[in-house]
């Protein structure tokens, strides 16, 4: 993936999916977040990120009274090469939106909306925005 917008329209998209065999909006069982920052494993290279989190309910026994959903996420993670337009991005005070779990439909359209302009309110993160990415990963995966 090499340009963030086509990436964040094609997450969009991928948002507005109905998933069965999950939770309900009622237990946060389908939510997603946008990251950034540094990290170990992708060699402290700065990143941004799109996942999607789901809570899967069709897993073990559910009238065991320790039973729990399994939640995996989907994550997009784009890598971009040094910036001075980015240098201070850890200084942001915070690295992610938190996860916004609004239903599927008008209410995740508008989430989408006010997520991509809290992005665009931050200098770094608009400037990164633009930029083109290194490399991209996708990844599937249980969460912890």
């Amino acid at each position: 993936m090499r340009d963030v917008q086509a990436a964040w329209d094609a997450f969009g998209v991928f948002l507005q999916i109905e998933i069965d065999g999950i939770e309900g909006p009622e237990n946060d069982g389908d939510g997603f977040i946008v990251q950034w920052g540094r990290w170990d494993w992708n060699d402290d290279q700065p990143a941004l990120s799109f996942g999607r989190q789901l809570a899967v309910t069709e897993v073990g026994e559910r009238d065991d009274p320790d039973w729990q959903p399994e939640y995996w996420q989907v994550e997009l993670q784009l890598i971009f090469a040094e910036d001075p337009a980015w240098a201070d991005l850890g200084s942001l005070g915070h690295q992610d939106t938190g996860f916004d779990f609004d239903e599927v439909g008008v209410p995740r359209t508008a989430a989408l909306g006010r997520i991509r302009r809290f992005l665009e309110s931050y200098p770094q993160l608009a400037a990164i925005w633009r930029a083109k990415p290194l490399r991209s990963d996708l990844t599937l995966e249980r969460a912890g």
